[in-house]
């Protein structure tokens, strides 16, 4: 599929229902274990993908977008959500996830964006030259990849409980 940038909002306009259906009302169990050492529990992705929305995302397409001659994108802290997240609800995640994104659309969608804006670049602290329709795609696939993520640690809770069917079950190897 080529980008385009009314199907990457299809995607990420119902990444919040998709994440509120899938973990709203799930007992703690399944929102705070994780798989092992160094690893996130839905809690602490969901957390993450809350601090995209505030540092990531829309602070970088503005970079692209602005007239400034610096187009330096600021390095992000993949692990922010640990502090940020402290003390909140599940429920409140899933919330302040659900208001930034409909912010940040509407902002996107405001921009309306042309042909030629995809093409406009900045600078990523590890991969350098960047353009706007990498970094659009990227945020797109970047829910679908906590979502597959998200999904496999709620899986592995019981790995151990589906006995020989662990081998017709993809989720659970690795």
């Amino acid at each position: 599929m080529l980008f385009s940038l009314a199907k990457s909002i299809e995607i990420l306009q119902s990444t919040p229902s998709v994440l509120h259906d899938l973990v709203y009302n799930l007992s703690n169990e399944w929102t705070f274990e994780n798989e092992g050492p160094d690893t996130w529990s839905v809690y602490d992705i969901i957390g993450h993908l809350i601090h995209g929305e505030k540092k990531d995302w829309i602070e970088r397409l503005d970079i692209i977008l602005s007239d400034s001659p610096n187009k330096e994108f600021t390095p992000f802290d993949r692990f922010a959500q640990f502090t940020e997240s402290k003390g909140k609800s599940i429920k409140e995640l899933l919330a302040e996830f659900e208001t930034l994104r409909n912010r940040n659309l509407e902002y996107l969608k405001s921009k309306n964006l042309q042909t030629a804006d995809f093409a406009k670049i900045g600078i990523h602290p590890k991969f350098g030259t960047v353009t706007l329709q990498q970094l659009l795609a990227t945020w797109t696939v970047h829910d679908m990849n906590h979502l597959s993520q998200i999904c496999r640690v709620m899986a592995k809770q019981l790995k151990e409980e589906v006995g020989p069917w662990v081998e017709y079950l993809r989720i659970l190897k690795g």
